[in-house]
Order: structure tokens, then sequence, then C-alpha cells
């Protein structure tokens, strides 16, 4: 009887051993992502129709994806060189002060929502109420060993702060928690780097990443230990050893620093042909229009809807960086452009806010801006303020605004009355059904400045070509036929003024 209550008592525990770890197995197969990544619309609304155009690039972007669970790690190792392929399984972790839980929570879920466009997967995360992040390990001493067992027992291999770390506090928490260390910085310093497409873009994601990398060098091993004198230099080997100190390092930063002073040169480079085309713009008087918001607004969805322009459009933080200029017409057969900008995301590293500052430009020379906001986000005051914070610092905060709440259909009654109170003038779109896209093209043509100079003039009929200016880049009040020539009473430009003179009427 004795046995077979030992026997029993056997079978059960290798039962729950077994039932343990398949669970674990199961877990990591199908990993529990912390929350909802609400800067992320769901998957199943995030369709394509053919207005998008054809997504050549979004194509090319999807074509190697890795694949959750499936490895390549070899067996013999003595011919090939050793690899492995997988996702980065990653924990999040963030401080907040008193009364800022729901800040703190929105901004972890933005960050799983970084996380996972920079290509990793979330597992969990982390938050600590304290008035200020811990100088020595940014949590403190007990939440940095819970974080440590919560890395353990999920299994990550990374771990990413809702904010810009130290290098003391990258150090000192990795040596607490054994495994690699980000910050927030850097998650949007990768995404950029993945998704630029133009020599521009990468130039200027290249200098932001050098300008974050260059204080945070750091040395490696005894090739960047600084050697010491006397018995005790280079492990006691006495005279003779002395060496000049930490020069792999002092090397390291000399390259990092003539390296950013290429890219700076490249990005001014850039600017005469952009400033040339700005400036042929404006000499004949074509109005511009920038669209800005947050990240993930449906920026790029807007101008497709708007002008069939084919952008790339994605479900993903980030996607498009670029600037994109398409011609548009007025109703009345007015000239405009529209320009799709980068997106905006809080605490946006001040790196890529100055590496960006040429392609920014476009919003601080704009005539009038479409501010994108997302509709359905959970904190949308908050993507306001921190896009009126971005514009401001390019000198943008003079220009006349349209507020637009893109993804209406996936908003209800109820959401826009709050919309409402934030933005009484606003118009709610959705550049998926096509609500409301009528009406915002119309504000914008109304919104558009009128030319400088009221002219009256009787143009002959052999000038023809000015009356199609007029119709062109001028704002024609009316225009009659008569025996001589054409009539009209038009805003235009002061150069297209001084065309018509000869022919003015009082």
């Amino acid at each position: 009887m004795t046995n077979t209550n030992n026997e029993n008592t056997t079978h059960d525990t290798t039962a729950d051993a077994v039932d343990r770890v398949l669970a674990n197995a199961e877990q990591r197969v199908e990993p529990r992502v912390f929350g909802a990544a609400q800067a992320l619309q769901d998957a199943s609304t995030a369709t394509h129709t053919d207005a998008d155009g054809a997504q050549w690039d979004l194509d090319d972007r999807h074509a190697l994806r890795r694949v959750v669970g499936l490895s390549t790690e070899l067996e013999d190792v003595t011919e090939v060189e050793y690899r492995q392929l997988r996702l980065e399984n990653v924990v999040l972790v963030g401080v907040y002060p008193q009364g800022a839980q729901d800040d703190a929570e929105n901004s972890l879920r933005e960050l799983a929502a970084l996380a996972e466009t920079a290509g990793a997967v979330v597992l969990d995360g982390l938050l600590q109420r304290r008035p200020h992040p811990d100088p020595a390990t940014y949590l403190g001493r007990g939440k940095a060993q819970e974080l440590k067992d919560i890395v353990a027992a999920v299994g990550a291999d990374t771990v990413i702060a809702d904010t810009e770390l130290a290098s003391s506090q990258r150090r000192a928490l990795e040596d607490v928690v054994k495994v690699k260390v980000i910050d927030r910085t850097t998650v949007i310093l990768d995404i950029f780097s993945q998704h630029a497409k133009s020599r521009e873009g990468k130039a200027q994601v290249e200098l932001a990443q050098l300008e974050y990398l260059l204080p945070r060098l750091r040395g490696w091993g005894e090739s960047m230990s600084r050697q010491a004198g006397g018995q005790v230099g280079a492990g006691g080997a006495g005279m003779g050893s002395r060496g000049p100190g930490e020069t792999k390092i002092e090397l390291d930063r000399r390259r990092i620093r003539t390296r950013m002073a290429m890219l700076r040169k490249q990005i001014r480079d850039f600017a005469p042909a952009r400033d040339a085309k700005r400036a042929e713009r404006k000499r004949n008087t074509i109005p511009s229009v920038a669209i800005a918001g947050y990240t993930n607004a449906g920026k790029s969805s807007l101008l497709n809807a708007l002008t069939s322009a084919g952008v790339l459009v994605e479900n993903a933080l980030f996607a498009t960086l670029d600037a994109t200029v398409r011609r548009a017409e007025t109703a009345d057969g007015r000239v405009f452009t529209l320009t799709d900008t980068v997106g905006f995301v809080r605490n946006l590293p001040h790196q890529l806010v100055e590496a960006f500052r040429s392609t920014l430009e476009e919003v601080g020379q704009a005539d009038l801006l479409v501010h994108v906001v997302d509709g359905s986000h959970p904190d949308p005051a908050a993507q306001l303020q921190t896009v009126r914070d971005v514009i401001g610092d390019v000198g943008g905060r003079e220009i006349p605004e349209i507020i637009v709440f893109n993804k209406a259909d996936l908003v209800g009654e109820d959401d826009r009355l709050v919309l409402r109170g934030l933005a009484p003038g606003a118009h709610f779109v959705s550049s998926r059904t096509g609500e409301g896209i009528e009406e915002l093209r119309a504000t914008i043509e109304r919104m558009l400045p009128l030319p400088a100079v009221e002219v009256r003039a009787l143009v002959p009929y052999d000038r023809g070509d000015l009356v199609a200016a007029v119709h062109e880049t001028g704002v024609l009040l009316s225009a009659e036929h008569q025996e001589t020539g054409t009539s009209v009473h038009a805003h235009v430009s002061e150069r297209l003024a001084a065309e018509l003179a000869p022919f003015a009427i009082s």
C-alpha cells in the first residue's frame, strides 16, 4: 500500500513538472504582450485599398520576416559560421511620480508599439512609482531585483527603459538583470535606421545615432583600459610596458567626430536642391500645405486620400520618414502642394529633431498646416501637445492650422464629443472609408492664402497665356469675353500683376 502511494506521489510530481514545462514552452511560443500596443490600430482594420497606390516599398519591407520559434542554430559549427535567427524578447520598465499613473501606462503601451515596430516581442512590463529615477540603477534596488526575477521567468534577453538612460544607469542595471539594457531613444533610432530610404534620410539617421553614441562609448577589455606605470603596469611586466593610455576609445571618438562632420556637410549639400524647389514654388506663388502629426496618425493615408499619391502606408510607427510633396488643384483650378512630413512621438530624441531639422523646415515654411490626430488613440490631448511643441521648435506656431481627427470610423459618438471639446472646429475624417474627405478638401481650399494683388485687365486674345496663368496661380473673381479681348478681375501675384499691367483697366 505504501509503495502504491509512493508511486502515485511520484507520478503526480512528474505530471506537475511536465505540465509546468509545457506551460512555459507554450508561454514562450505565444508570448503575453504587455497590454495592447495602442499606438497601433487593430490589424483587422489596417487594410489597404487600391486608393493607396502601388505599395512597392511596403512589399520590399515585408519581403524578409523573422519567425517566432524557428531557429537556424547549427549543431556542427566546425565548418560553418555559427548563426542564430530569432525575435528579440523584451521586458519594459518605467518610473512615474505620484499622480501620473495614466500617463505612464500610455507611455509604456506606446513603448510596446515602438518595440514591436523595431522587430521585438514584448513579454511583460514593470512600472515603479517614485519621485525621481534612481541615479544608480534607474529603478530602486528592490525593483531591480524584482525585474531580474521577471526577466528570468519569462526568458527575456533585453530590457527597455521608458526614458533616456545615463551610461552609468545602463551599466548598473545590466549588472543586476544580467541581460542587455537599452532605452527609448535607442529603439526610436533603430526604427528610423530600418525605415530610412533616401540618401538624405539615411545620413540624418546616422548623424543622430552617432550623436547619441559619442558620449556613451565605453571600453571593453584590456585594449581599452588605461595602463598603469611601475611594477603594476601591464600585469606587473614592469619597465617598457608603459603605454599612452586609453588609445583605442580615443581613436573611436575621433573617428565618430570625423564621420559626424562629413555627415553634416553632406546634409548641408542637400539643402540647395530643396531650397531651389521651394523658391520655384514661391516664385510661381504656389501655396504649400504641410500635413503634420503624431506617428501612425494616418498622415500618409490622408495624403493618398486627398491626392491618390500612392505613398507607402503601413500600420507601424514611423513607417515613412522622407518628406513627400504632391501637386493638387482646387475646384476652381488653383494649384497647391501637399507635403507629407515625418511623424512625431512623445519624448522624441533631440538628436533626431536636430538631424531632421532640414526636413522639418517644410512645416515651418508652409502656408497652411493640416494637423492630423489619431481619433482612436487613448490620449489624443497628449498627441496634440507633443506635435505643437515640435512645430514651435521649427518656427511654425503662427501658421494657420486645421485640426483633423483621423480614423473616425473607429470613434464612437461619445468620444467625438470629447474630441470636439479638445478642438471645437476640428474635422472628423476616415482615410479608410472616405468620411469627411470632401469637407476637409473644401476647408483647405478656403484657407489657402489669396495672392497679394487685385487686378482688372482687358487681355487681348493673342495673350491667352496670361489668362491661363490667372486661372492656374491666381483667384479669378470674374471673366467676360469682349470684342477686343477677355476682361478679367482677379487676385494675382506681384509678378503676374506686372505682366498684366499694360492691359490694366480702371
